[in-house]
């Protein structure tokens, strides 16, 4: 476990370094433009170069041509290769400050200033100034393998995978792309690009709630929407699947979803594909011998495809039932046959996966991939994390409704995310709608739920260190206050974690 820490902790390092190099390469070749990390692909950084501004909302992005980016490409290997030293200093805060706003990076200043210490720890590299939150390496020579493709108006960063140590396979990501910059522009257009700006928001009188009405406004209108595209195609589709990662509130979207579908007409019958499973001892083992609940081979797949064709031909079946604690499937009378305006709502791991439903048309299946697809970063060249944000949700989630320690979500952690990178995003594409879990204000909001928790978590401890490392990228967010929390309405998705949610199957 010691072991995996440091490695961890080496890999962020080299990772910030990454980041960092590729803005000097991009300060020496464009010194006109302002570097920017809009946020996280599922294969790297999503990354531009703008006509810098004093308030970000205000950038102009610099379209980015292929020679640009081979351009930039061989600059930040010849960087790579000079083993050139990357030089830290602590400096007064203020003078951090006047580097930021001189730098075209007023998110960055804006952070800086709200925070508590008087000095800040920055990095020097060929005349580049800046901070990424975290340590970095000693020189250049061990950022790695890196790519960098071409993407939207910029370009992707592609870097390597802890897992594997060198880069993953190229993936399509037009569609989550699309949704990440639909949140992006909205965070914008809210005045809120970055934690700085987020935070100097909630601290103002009212603000918060204000912030919290239109959050869920957005989410309200966004269920409706789909909702209505599944309407309009209600001569050809009879299911509607919704997938995601853990933690991404699958089983709110599948309530709230269902709620807009009888909103506009239809008449929702949710089924929960986990009671499709297979009795525990048919189960597939992974290659530690253990049960894989994850793998398509857990569940029944010959039976789900016999219902479905059944229920789309008008006949009558039996909805199975699954006893998590015996292990095994049973029947026990529950009818369901599909009238006219009936349509299902199924939610589960393989949901877009189309080998789980090999024996359906395909016109008959709508396809919803639900995650928590934050936009909001810690300010221009640091991104938060998509995958932090479920893990905040599961920690709290988990301690409140399971009774399980944050300690053993924690360990557990790298063990879901390994199902999820076999399971789901490989299947993302697939989706005919995308719903974004993620709340501007969330994050401020599972900070006071989430710190309590972390604290308690002993050095001797082995989560101790990712522990410590979400409280420190949680210190940078200002915390809503129990009032404000109790504003969040009772169908918001975030009740799902934090308890008070009062969502019922229709």
């Amino acid at each position: 476990m010691e072991q995996s820490k440091q490695f961890l902790f080496a890999y962020r390092k080299k990772q910030r370094t990454l980041l960092f190099v590729l803005q000097a390469a991009a300060r020496q070749l464009y010194p006109d433009f302002a570097f920017r990390v809009r946020y996280d692909l599922p294969r790297g950084y999503y990354c531009e170069l703008c006509y810098p501004s004093s308030d970000a909302r205000h950038d102009q992005v610099k379209v980015m041509r292929v020679s640009d980016i081979l351009a930039l490409k061989q600059r930040m290997k010849e960087l790579r290769e000079r083993a050139l030293p990357i030089v830290s200093e602590l400096i007064p805060k203020t003078d951090a400050i006047a580097i930021f706003r001189s730098q075209y990076q007023p998110e960055k200043a804006e952070l800086i200033a709200s925070l508590r210490a008087d000095r800040c720890q920055l990095y020097h590299l060929c005349g580049m100034t800046d901070t990424l939150h975290g340590p970095m390496l000693d020189n250049t020579s061990e950022i790695g393998h890196f790519d960098l493709n071409a993407f939207g108006d910029g370009f992707c960063l592609r870097y390597e995978s802890p897992e594997v140590n060198s880069l993953l396979p190229n993936l399509s990501q037009g569609k989550i792309a699309n949704e990440l910059k639909h949140h992006f522009l909205w965070c914008q257009h809210l005045g809120i690009t970055g934690v700085g700006s987020l935070n100097r928001m909630l601290q103002e009188e009212g603000k918060a709630t204000g912030l919290i009405n239109l959050c869920e406004a957005r989410h309200e209108a966004m269920y409706a929407s789909v909702a209505e595209q599944i309407r309009a195609r209600r001569d050809d589709v009879r299911v509607v699947f919704i997938a995601g990662p853990s933690s991404s509130g699958k089983t709110s979207t599948s309530l709230r979803l269902a709620q807009q579908c009888r909103v506009a007409g239809l008449n929702p019958k949710v089924i929960e594909l986990d009671n499709y499973f297979v009795d525990r001892e048919q189960t597939p083992r992974d290659e530690n011998g253990d049960y894989d609940y994850e793998s398509l081979g857990a569940m029944r797949v010959d039976l789900l495809n016999d219902q479905l064709s059944a229920l789309f031909a008008g006949d009558e079946v039996d909805i199975p039932r699954f006893d998590f604690a015996q292990g095994k499937g049973f029947f026990q009378g529950n009818k369901l046959r599909l009238e006219e305006d009936d349509i299902l709502i199924m939610e589960g791991i393989h949901a877009l996966n189309p080998e789980m439903v090999p024996g359906i048309d395909a016109s008959k299946i709508f396809r919803v991939y639900a995650s928590a697809l934050t936009s909001l970063n810690l300010d221009e060249n640091v991104t938060i994390s998509t995958t932090d944000n479920r893990f905040i949700r599961r920690i709290i989630r988990d301690h409140r409704v399971r009774s399980t320690s944050p300690e053993e979500t924690i360990l557990r952690w790298g063990s879901v995310r390994r199902g999820e990178n076999k399971n789901i995003f490989p299947f993302q594409e697939n989706a005919d709608a995308f719903i974004n879990t993620a709340l501007i204000y969330e994050l401020p909001l599972l900070k006071y739920y989430v710190e309590p928790l972390l604290r308690k978590i002993d050095e001797s401890s082995p989560a101790w260190f990712e522990a410590r490392r979400l409280l420190s990228f949680l210190s940078y967010l200002v915390a809503l206050s129990p009032k404000e929390i109790a504003n969040i309405p009772p169908t918001s998705i975030i009740r799902e974690f934090i308890g008070g949610q009062t969502l019922v199957r229709p």
